[in-house]
């Protein structure tokens, strides 16, 4: 059964809603970044960026810096601009993209079944980024980004979520990347009776968020060690449950710096030992699984792998990202380790094929691959067998605003 905990959001007022809440401040470049915290005093990016304008800095992900975010996330408070629920209670939340719908649910999820293996994830954490996420939680004592899981659900909850969205939400807004976000705050009884719906849900699974649940996970098990209290809000996680099939999952594309000593036509060679290659006229996906487009040269390519290199027996190496690093990026191009090369970077599959033209032709980079998107019953496959996907090898949408549900770790 999934456990979903009904929590007392921290929420912005409702005439304030569109101004507070933020994409992650890393999804905004520079540029856009400043601007928005010089124009909108009401940002979530305010709390988050405590020291913006100040000449004087803290450390980066010091307790220092954390101490003052959580003093400009009480200020919000004072001022008004934050108010909190006065019940424990559930939420629905939908996002609108283009005519697509991600209609799930904001609660609480359990860090007994994230132990247990009932929460399943897919990909390794850094321990370095645990231990300063865990220590970041401690000292803010909020959580403001859910964590994005997975569920495969039934017709009974599927009613439900059309009978609670029936009316009029408490929040509606449209921001400026032409997304539509709604927001409703069930009552006390429709809270239980969701809850009640989610027995028979065996297992979720984490589509986004792997680091943010392992460091909630990890305050509860520090907690728990230190004798601490550990009951109450600490023995969950914020999370956004989605049903599997509303869920957008593409690919990551890869950009790597180097051809490790090739030129464009001995590399093409090299590839034609693992598969066929052919040229084509544009840039564009690939059309089926095993397929891999590259750019090199202005030039686009497919390649597509030969049979006999392919485990498809196996969760983790039957997919292309795996494919890709252990047939060409380690072998051929020298990139031994994903997560700390600076010979390599990636490119989310939303980005346009005229981004990988660009950074080639600028000669920042060599070469770039576009991959076939994997599917979510690839990631279950991975996440049941308890084993992890190569870095970046999903991305997964919806992308969640943080600061439009604030969970108190503390309460």
């Amino acid at each position: 059964m999934a456990k979903l905990a009904p929590f007392k959001a921290i929420r912005p007022v409702r005439d304030k809603v569109h101004l507070v809440a933020t994409r992650p401040y890393y999804s905004y470049k520079k540029n856009v970044l400043k601007a928005k915290l010089e124009d909108n005093p009401f940002t979530f990016l305010r709390i988050i960026n405590p020291e913006f304008n100040n000449e004087v800095k803290t450390k980066p992900n010091s307790d220092e810096r954390f101490q003052l975010v959580k003093s400009k996330y009480n200020e919000f408070i004072d001022a008004g601009i934050l108010i909190q629920d006065e019940s424990p209670r559930l939420y629905i939340y939908r996002q609108t993209d283009n005519g697509h719908a991600y209609t799930g649910i904001v609660a609480g999820a359990s860090i007994e079944e994230y132990r247990n293996d009932l929460i399943k994830k897919h990909e390794a954490t850094l321990t370095s980024r645990e231990a300063m996420f865990t220590r970041y939680l401690d000292i803010v004592g909020y959580n403001a980004e859910p964590v994005l899981l997975s569920y495969q659900g039934g017709q009974q909850i599927e009613e439900l979520l059309n009978q609670f969205t029936s009316v009029r939400p408490e929040y509606e807004f449209t921001t400026t990347d032409r997304i539509t976000h709604e927001l409703w705050v069930l009552s006390e009884n429709d809270t239980l009776i969701l809850q009640n719906a989610f027995e028979d849900v065996e297992a979720t699974y984490i589509a986004d968020g792997h680091h943010r649940s392992a460091s909630s996970a990890r305050l509860f098990t520090e907690r728990l060690n230190s004798g601490k209290t550990v009951n109450g809000n600490v023995s969950s996680f914020l999370a956004f449950f989605v049903e599997e099939s509303r869920l957008k999952i593409l690919e990551f594309n890869r950009l790597v710096k180097t051809l490790n000593g090739y030129s464009s036509e001995t590399f093409l060679y090299a590839l034609r030992a693992l598969g066929q290659v052919k040229e084509i006229p544009k840039a564009e996906k690939p059309q089926e699984e095993h397929q891999i487009h590259l750019c090199v040269k202005s030039k686009w390519y497919e390649f597509t792998i030969d049979s006999y290199l392919i485990d498809k027996d196996h969760p983790v190496k039957s997919l292309d990202s795996d494919l890709l690093t252990e047939l060409i990026l380690k072998p051929l191009l020298g990139i031994e380790d994903l997560k700390t090369s600076d010979q390599i970077e990636f490119l989310p599959g939303n980005e346009s094929f005229s981004s990988i033209e660009e950074k080639i032709d600028s000669g920042k980079f060599e070469i770039g691959f576009v991959l076939f998107p994997a599917t979510i019953d690839q990631v279950k496959r991975v996440a049941d067998n308890q084993m992890n996907m190569p870095p970046k090898s999903t991305w997964v949408e919806p992308k969640l605003r943080s600061g439009l549900t604030i969970y108190n770790i503390n309460e």
